[in-house]
């Protein structure tokens, strides 16, 4: 689904690079996290994905096709929900379809309708978002993410925002739509332990420059609960993965 082929990126000449050669793959279906300190470059993975950035050597392909030549192919949704407040919820859902074009408006509501009840908003797709809670906004971010009509979709720590158990529960949800679409996830984060709850496999930014991800499988299946964190081969790879952060922010 998604590939880096020996990548190198700064982001000026004077700079240091932040990444050298870095090679990946993710492959189609998988709910993969990236950790690593802040400040690693992360993000920049993500900006080079969808384009805000082009690499200095190498290719990022998506199903095998360098992503110069695509559209539409990966939705991104960031830290921040970025609902533009003078648009109802609905309409706000309705974005990337406008933007893309080759709807009509009959189709554009229809969609936007059903991806609201998907996230359980059928009722608040008339509201503004400032009426929404924190939650809520997320979930009408990610239904307007999945209505890029990509199978790739990038999450760039859209939970950090919000209080533990608000977290909690969208990390639940979260996985509940992950399960039913079997769309191909690459989520950041700086919580160790939301990445052990919501992946298949993690992937560990370990220095800067990336030369490589440390990609470590997560022993743990789905459907997945909050006990499985736990379990004892959890909980001792949880303290390799803080000890590892640890390690690499020195």
């Amino acid at each position: 689904m998604l590939e880096f082929d020996n990548v190198c990126f700064q982001y000026d000449v004077d700079d240091y690079a932040i990444m050298d050669k870095l090679s990946f793959q993710i492959q189609d279906g998988e709910f993969v996290c990236v950790i690593g300190p802040s400040g690693c470059g992360k993000s920049t993975i993500f900006r080079l994905v969808n384009k805000l950035l082009t690499p200095d050597a190498g290719r990022v392909l998506v199903n095998g096709q360098q992503i110069e030549s695509l559209k539409d192919y990966c939705g991104y949704m960031p830290q921040h929900d970025l609902l533009f407040p003078w648009r109802t919820v609905r309409e706000n859902v309705m974005l990337p379809m406008e933007i893309q074009g080759g709807y009509t408006k009959a189709e554009m509501l229809e969609r936007a309708d059903e991806a609201l009840a998907s996230v359980g908003l059928s009722d608040w797709g008339q509201k503004s978002p400032r009426e929404l809670s924190g939650g809520m906004r997320q979930r009408a971010a990610f239904a307007r993410t999945v209505l890029t009509g990509s199978d790739l979709l990038l999450l760039d720590e859209p939970f950090s925002a919000l209080d533990y158990l608000t977290r909690l529960s969208m990390r639940e949800w979260l996985l509940e739509q992950w399960q039913r679409d079997q769309k191909t996830v690459l989520f950041i984060t700086h919580d160790v332990e939301e990445a052990l709850f919501l992946s298949g496999r993690i992937l560990v930014v370990e220095s800067t420059p990336m030369t490589h991800l440390r990609s470590i499988e997560v022993p743990a299946g789905y459907p997945r609960t909050r006990e499985e964190l736990a379990r004892p081969e959890i909980l001792s790879l949880k303290e390799d993965l803080i000890q590892m952060l640890r390690r690499d922010a020195k």
